[in-house]
């Protein structure tokens, strides 16, 4: 191997070309099964197989295109080295153009590396709970559910309802589970977790004056069964009851309810939106996944922090991200300098600027503990 092949390995560490290998014969698997004929004819396994299948391409796409590009060059270094002065002084003039092009690769695959989990999931579960500032929080929660259901439709996302829980008093909203899908889904809603802060003038309020509100957020990215491993029939405790609406009186006299609890951690989910008690027990037997799985990468992230010095916030959903500041149309989110407005964040649902400075900041820090 010539001197400039040999120092483009030193550019992808040995454990980074170890994932790289695993990812390439992962994405092989995925065009294997997105061709088998009982795939063919299942338009949800289609869907998923695809979206994990684009979350792998731009990674894997450059890994082999490295390969490729770093093979010629060792090509040219042996006809620098073989003798022919003619061929020779054509390798020479090649190899400058081909060295940069790899080192360029390298980065390429090292950025899209570092996001390839988060785009295998196509499907997260936001919850949306208004917090502190009555009804005005409930009325905030609601902006910012419109908010997202504004921005999914932009991507062609879907945007579904599973359970909502309204404030009847003045149109608000106290607690919502929305599940949101389409490729990339993960990688621009994670940031919103955590603690949404509004300081404006409520519609409730008669003199004017700017109160703070917040609402919190949880995205919850949603795993396939072979992620989550539950016992069923051993850990899950199950409760069907009537449907009960505010005050806790019962809202039918059909048992369609259904309460789930994860008895190794105590997780509680409560499902009652349908009228059908099969469609209540699928939808919160998704939302427990989604709440042990976020558990688990809870206490990885959790051991990864205590490994690194200098962590500054984990996105968390007692942690204030962002504030909204009416009064100035300014939105200030707390991990990015720049700033945004009001109006194009809430009432535009144009977040797209503010999710790409925040992926690019993600994608810098991860690559600085490769």
């Amino acid at each position: 191997m010539g001197r400039v092949a040999h120092e483009l390995e030193s550019l992808l560490p040995q454990t980074v070309v170890e994932k790289l290998v695993d990812l390439d014969g992962q994405f092989d698997d995925l065009d294997r099964r997105l061709a088998l004929p009982e795939t063919i004819t299942d338009h949800n396994a289609v869907r998923d197989l695809s979206v994990k299948r684009s979350a792998l391409a731009p990674v894997v796409e450059a890994w082999r295109e490295f390969g490729r590009v770093k093979a010629e060059i060792e090509d040219l270094e042996e006809a620098v080295e073989a003798g022919d002065e003619d061929l020779a002084e054509l390798a020479r003039d090649e190899l400058p153009i081909l060295t940069s092009r790899a080192r360029t690769l390298a980065e390429t695959v090292k950025s899209s590396l570092v996001t390839a989990d988060d785009r295998k999931y196509g499907s997260v579960i936001l919850e949306l709970r208004a917090g502190t500032g009555g009804d005005e929080a409930g009325l905030w929660c609601r902006d910012l559910m419109e908010m997202y259901a504004k921005y999914a439709s932009k991507k062609g996302w879907s945007f579904d309802e599973m359970s909502l829980t309204a404030d009847t008093g003045v149109g608000g909203i106290r607690h919502a589970v929305i599940s949101v899908k389409g490729e990339g889904v993960f990688v621009e809603l994670s940031f919103e977790a955590g603690v949404h802060s509004v300081k404006r003038v409520p519609a409730t309020e008669s003199q004017g004056r700017v109160h703070t509100s917040t609402a919190t957020i949880a995205v919850l990215p949603e795993p396939e069964d072979v992620d989550v491993a539950i016992d069923w029939a051993n850990d899950v405790e199950e409760h069907v009851t009537t449907a009960q609406g505010p005050g806790g009186q019962n809202v039918n006299k059909v048992a369609t309810a259904v309460h789930l609890i994860h008895k190794p951690t105590g997780v509680e989910v409560r499902m009652q939106e349908s009228k059908s008690q099969a469609q209540n027990r699928d939808k919160a037997r998704r939302l427990l996944r989604a709440r042990l799985f976020e558990l688990e990468r809870d206490r990885i992230n959790a051991e990864r922090a205590a490994e690194r010095k200098g962590q500054i916030g984990t996105g968390g959903r007692s942690e204030k991200i962002r504030v909204y500041r009416y009064q100035d149309n300014i939105v200030a989110d707390q991990r990015l300098d720049v700033k945004f407005q009001t109006n194009k964040i809430v009432q535009e649902a144009d977040l797209q600027p503010m999710f790409e400075a925040l992926i690019e900041q993600e994608t810098a820090r991860r690559l600085a503990e490769l």
